[in-house]
Parts: C-alpha cells; structure tokens; sequence
C-alpha cells in the first residue's frame, strides 16, 4: 500500500497529514507544505485541487524542504498514487514533433537528459507512452515544471497538462527512480564554515555566489565543478562526501566558477572511440569501464569520440589518473570539444551510483 505524510513545516516538523489513496483537495488537511515523507509508492503531486496546476512526481525517501521536490512553493493541493513499473519491465515511449503523432519520430527506452541534443528538437508536440510511467521536464538535467506520464496517445502537449510544447528531458520512473534534487554545498573557508552556497543543478557562473572554495559538501547525487566560468578549465569529478579541505583532497585551487550536475543513468552505456577527428579513422566501442586505453586499443590517442549511452570520465593518463574530462551523450568531432588540449587519453570509466 502506498503511504505518503505531509508536514506543515520543514525538516518534518509541524502539523502533519498521512495520506494512502487519491485525493482531490488537500486543503483541509494543512494549509501548506513545506517537508514531505514518502514511505512507499509513487506520487503525484499537484499545485490546486483536482489534480491540476504544477505537478512533482515523488518516489520513496524523505523532502525535508518543498525545493527538494523541485517545488515552486509550498502549496500542495490534491494528490494521486501509482503502483510502480517494476525495474524489469519494458519502458517504450514515441515522441513527435508535430501533433496528432505527425511529423518527425523518435522512439525511447531509457532515459533523456537533454531532448535538443538527442531529438535535434526543444518541441514536443504529441508523444505515444506504449510502456511504464515518464516524467517529462521543462528543461534539460531534469529541471523545470514536472509531467507525469502513462500510457496511454496523446495527442497535444495540453493532453499532459503542459501549456507549450517545450519539452528539455524526460526519464523513466522505476524502482530505483532517484527523484530527490542532487544537492552540493560551497565553503569559503576549510571544515565547512564561512559564507556558502547551496545548489542543485547545473551553474554556469558561481562567481557571485562566493568569491573562493576551500571546502565541499555533496550531500546526494554527483557533479562535476570547473575551475572556470561556463564548464571550462580544469574539470574536476565529485560524488557524495564531505571534503572539509579541498584544496589539498583535491590538489586544486580554490578558484570554482561553475558546475554541472550529473544525471543518473541506470541504463546500457555505449561510447565510440576514433583515431582521427570527425568520427574518422579507426573505430573502438566500449561498454565497460577501461584503466588502460593503450592496452586495450593498442593506441592511446583518441581524437574524436560519439556516446550513445551513459555518462563517462576520460582520464589523461592509465588506472584513472590526470586531469579529467565529463562526457554526456552526443558528438564530440575533436578532442577541444570535451575540453582537451592534445588527444591522449589514457584510461575511461563509466558514471554510475559510485
């Protein structure tokens, strides 16, 4: 049976409400929600009585904070619950790119974090889901106003509560479905004090936020944090810890203008590695993590590269050492895209739950 508790206020504090079943108006039950307990079930959630306004989607785990949901506010109105699509089921959905399932189609199974770079498109405008229950989101790295998904045609983005065919990515809901907010906290100073800043998603220019970083908190999910403004710079990989003295865990400076938030993908991972740019020359696949790329290859260059799957680091040097660089699906035609300055890379591994 599903179980879901409200709380008026943060942190589980406050008056609360216990919910097992759909509801159509909240309102007499609390007069907002600032923290919410899923015990089991998935959920949805809408912003004004039955089941309209802003939606979040919710699996198992603890919302301390109406953010944590990626919630615009803390007004919650009406509530419904889904069973969950067991991991090992199918997962199929159709998207187009014109209503009335007309124009240009792609067909998904797994996860999307970014639409443009895999559709070629930010606009859909009629989508198929043959199997499992999706969440679409307004903007790519899972961000944006939230659409719950299940199968069933729909004909136009107003059928999914949308109100414009922007559509930035989408990801399935299962088991494992991670839907609480990555989050990474900034220090100033070392041991987590001074003035710092909190974040959940992708930044481009951390510049204004704090002027130095000597210490990191990354209370859930992963990142990657660049030494300069707009992803570029030296890269560096984080996942979930405390790095009370950053600067010497990390052999870094303390100089960090920007961050990415990396998605999780639970799915096949797929990369082709080429001798030469523009995907040309010799081809190597790999779906496996490598710690040494010239034993493996026999060569130890890699001058362009295309993902299909999955999230990667490469590294400059074997055993995953040396300067580090991200890679998300897409095209990469010459070293200089994924950051590089010479193409030799010595080991890769995938990004999972590490």
């Amino acid at each position: 049976m599903s179980k879901i508790t409200f709380y008026e206020d943060k942190n589980f504090q406050g008056r609360s409400y216990e919910c097992d079943s759909d509801c159509a108006d909240m309102h007499p039950h609390f007069s907002r929600c600032n923290s919410i307990r899923v015990d089991s079930g998935c959920w949805v959630l809408y912003e004004r009585p039955n089941y309209t306004g802003y939606q979040y989607v919710l699996t198992r785990g603890e919302y301390p904070e109406y953010q944590r949901w990626m919630g615009y506010n803390d007004t919650i109105r009406s509530c419904r619950t889904f069973s969950y699509q067991t991991s090992g089921g199918p997962y199929r959905m159709r998207i187009y790119e014109r209503p009335d399932f007309q124009g240009q189609m792609m067909e998904f199974n797994e996860d999307c974090d970014s639409v443009h770079e895999r559709f070629r498109s930010r606009d859909i405008y009629s989508c198929n889901v043959m199997d499992g229950y999706w969440t679409l989101y307004e903007h790519p790295n899972y961000r944006g106003r939230q659409y719950f998904m299940r199968p069933g045609e729909y004909r136009k983005f107003s059928d999914w509560g949308a109100t414009c065919a922007t559509t930035g990515s989408f990801r399935r809901i299962t088991d494992f479905y991670w839907q609480s907010a990555s989050t990474i906290i900034f220090y100033e100073d070392r041991n987590f004090s001074g003035q710092h800043h909190e974040c959940m998603s992708d930044c481009a220019d951390l510049n204004s936020y704090f002027n130095r970083c000597q210490s990191i908190r990354v209370e859930s999910g992963m990142f990657m944090i660049y030494d300069h403004a707009n992803y570029k710079g030296h890269q560096h990989f984080l996942s979930r810890g405390e790095y009370s003295d950053y600067q010497r865990m990390m052999g870094m400076t303390d100089c960090v203008r920007s961050c990415r938030m990396i998605p999780m993908h639970r799915g096949n991972f797929c990369m082709r590695l080429y001798e030469r740019s523009d995907m040309s020359g010799q081809m190597m696949e790999l779906s496996d993590d490598c710690p040494n790329v010239r034993d493996r290859f026999h060569m130890s260059e890699v001058s362009s590269c295309s993902i299909s799957d999955g999230h990667w680091l490469m590294y400059e040097q074997p055993n995953y050492h040396g300067r580090m660089f991200y890679l998300r699906p897409g095209d990469y035609r010459c070293f200089n895209d994924w950051g590089a300055s010479s193409p030799l890379v010595g080991s890769i591994r995938r990004l999972m739950d590490l």
